[in-house]
C-alpha cells in the first residue's frame, strides 16, 4: 500500500512550514527506514499578502485564498489537507466545506496528546486571534473538554509582538526567550498544567527546559499526525 499524498498548505510563514517538511519526511524515514520519505505536495504563499489581509481583517479574503490553495493541492492529487499554521484555523471550516478531502485539524492531535497526559487545565501561546478568537480555545474546551488559559493582555500583546516581528521574520532573540519564560511561568501560577505552543513558530524560541510544565508543540504534533495518516494500512 503507498503512503497517501499530504497536501500541505504553507507559507504562513515559511520557517515553519520548513519545519513541517523537516518532521514530516524525518518520521516517515524513522518508520519505515532506509532512503524512504514522505508523498506530499505544498502550496506555498506569500505571507506579506496573507499577513496584510490578517491585520486589516480582511478574513472572508483570506478564507477564499485557502480554499484555493486547497483547491489546488486536491486537483494535484492530495489525499488530505493539512494547513501549517494555527491562526489560520479560524477558516479550517470553510476550507473543508469546499473541498472533497479530509482536513486534518491542528487542535484536534494536539487535545488527544494533552488528554492522553491527564491535563485538564492548558495554558496557551500564539497570535492574538488565536489566543484571542473563540475558534481554536472553543474547539479545545468544547470537543475535548479543555480549560484553556491564556496570558493577560499586556502578555498577550508581548507574545504576538514576537511571533510577528522576530519568528516570521527568521529572529530568534534571546530576551525575547526569556520574555515568553516570564509569560509561561505566570500562566502556571494561574494553575496552567501544561502550555500550548499555538503559534508553529513558537518552537522555534520556546524548549522544554523554558518551562516548568510540560509543552505541547503543535508544529510538531500535527507534522506527526499527518504522518500517522498518510501511512495508515502500512
Amino acid at each position: 500500500m503507498q503512503q497517501k499524498v499530504i497536501g500541505l498548505i504553507g507559507g504562513m510563514s515559511w520557517e515553519s512550514s520548513a519545519e513541517y517538511y523537516r518532521i514530516i519526511n524525518e518520521t516517515v524515514r524513522a518508520r519505515l527506514g532506509g532512503l524512504r520519505s514522505a508523498r506530499c505536495l505544498l502550496w506555498s504563499f506569500d505571507f506579506g499578502e496573507i499577513e496584510a489581509l490578517q491585520q486589516a481583517g480582511r478574513w472572508d479574503e483570506a478564507t477564499a485564498a485557502l480554499i484555493e490553495a486547497a483547491r489546488r493541492l486536491e486537483r494535484g492529487g492530495a489525499e488530505f489537507v493539512v494547513i501549517c499554521t494555527n491562526t489560520m484555523h479560524r477558516m479550517a471550516d470553510a476550507v473543508q466545506a469546499a473541498i472533497g478531502l479530509p482536513l486534518l485539524h491542528i487542535a484536534d492531535p494536539t487535545a488527544e496528546r494533552i488528554r492522553a497526559a491527564g491535563i485538564r487545565r492548558v495554558g496557551l501561546l500564539g497570535t492574538a486571534f488565536t489566543m484571542e478568537q473563540d475558534f481554536y480555545k472553543g474547539r479545545l474546551a468544547a470537543r475535548y473538554g479543555l480549560d484553556v488559559l491564556v496570558p493577560e493582555a499586556d502578555d498577550r500583546a508581548a507574545v504576538h509582538r514576537v511571533i510577528y516581528e522576530e519568528l516570521v521574520r527568521g529572529r530568534v532573540e534571546p530576551a525575547s526567550r526569556e520574555a515568553y519564560r516570564a509569560i509561561i511561568a505566570r500562566l502556571v501560577e494561574r494553575g496552567a498544567e501544561a502550555i500550548i505552543l499555538g503559534c508553529t513558530e513558537i518552537m522555534l524560541l520556546v524548549r522544554p527546559e523554558d518551562s516548568p510544565v510540560p509543552l505541547f508543540d503543535t508544529t510538531a504534533l500535527h507534522a506527526e499526525a499527518a504522518v500517522d495518516r498518510a501511512l495508515a494500512g502500512h
